[in-house]
């Protein structure tokens, strides 16, 4: 764990290192009208008034560059392998696809389209339910808590599993089953706030969310609008795995098929 620590801190230092150089050298140019990185706000911020280290910054990089990808392939992932398994739901998301997108393989997704692609959204909802990247997340108590007729006294540090939250019958009936249609607009209204929690939740939730979920339905989007999924494992044999984020217990094999005969181009 230390070693893969080390490893971490190595390769983000590297990054703050290289960017830091361009700016203190003066070569680092931004667009007029255009954002800055984040990076280039804490660089701003190091150098001007000393607001944050080194460190500081070396340890936003990391939740930047490993929190959002791993988390993000890794939701992607189970999501392909669900969508895989249920032939129905993938049919309804092409029909989906098929609607907004017509017989254009190639176009580029666009925020209006996000938001039309209401099933896919539902799709990804589920599968974050049943199989959570972060399956768990760490908070610590501020105020002697009650629960159950137990005490949670101030300044304990308890663990949130949300792998078994989002299986709570009382919320989620046959909560072992993928049902999109459980996060339909007219469903979700039963949902209590925080019985589905992919993103944490609170003042400390997941800053990057809304970027994640937006970049599920792209990906996701982008490939099934060529290809049918079909998944070559069940989900008897495809176990998860409570790591820091939630892993397959053997590799996800799928197969892909192209839906149409038609030329896809590469952009670029």
């Amino acid at each position: 764990m230390r070693f893969h620590e080390q490893v971490c801190n190595d390769f983000a230092s590297k990054v703050i290192r290289e960017k830091k150089k361009s700016y203190l050298s003066g070569n680092m140019k931004h667009e007029k009208g255009k954002r800055k990185a984040v990076l280039d706000l804490l660089l701003e911020l190091y150098s001007e008034n000393g607001e944050l280290s080194e460190e500081d910054i070396r340890e936003d990089v990391k939740v930047f560059i490993f929190a959002g990808h791993d988390t993000a392939s890794i939701a992607m992932t189970w999501a392909l392998f669900l969508i895989g398994l249920y032939p129905d739901i993938q049919a309804k998301i092409h029909e989906e696809l098929d609607r907004i997108f017509g017989d254009d393989v190639d176009r580029y997704v666009t925020e209006n389209d996000l938001n039309e692609l209401e099933y896919l959204d539902c799709v990804i909802k589920e599968s974050n339910r049943l199989y959570s990247p972060a399956p768990m997340f760490g908070r610590q108590i501020y105020e002697d808590t009650n629960i159950c007729g137990h005490t949670i006294p101030k300044g304990a540090s308890c663990i949130v599993l949300a792998h078994f939250l989002h299986r709570d019958e009382d919320v989620f009936p046959d909560p072992e089953k993928f049902d999109p249609d459980r996060f339909l607009p007219e469903n979700s209204i039963n949902i209590p706030e925080f019985a589905f929690v992919p993103f944490a939740a609170g003042p400390r939730n997941c800053i990057g969310q809304r970027y994640a979920t937006m970049e599920m339905k792209t990906m996701l989007s982008t490939v099934l609008r060529s290809f049918t999924v079909e998944s070559l494992d069940g989900r008897d044999k495809v176990l998860p795995l409570m790591l820091i984020t939630l892993h397959p217990s053997i590799p996800i094999r799928l197969k892909m098929r192209l839906r149409k005969t038609q030329k896809i181009t590469v952009n670029n």
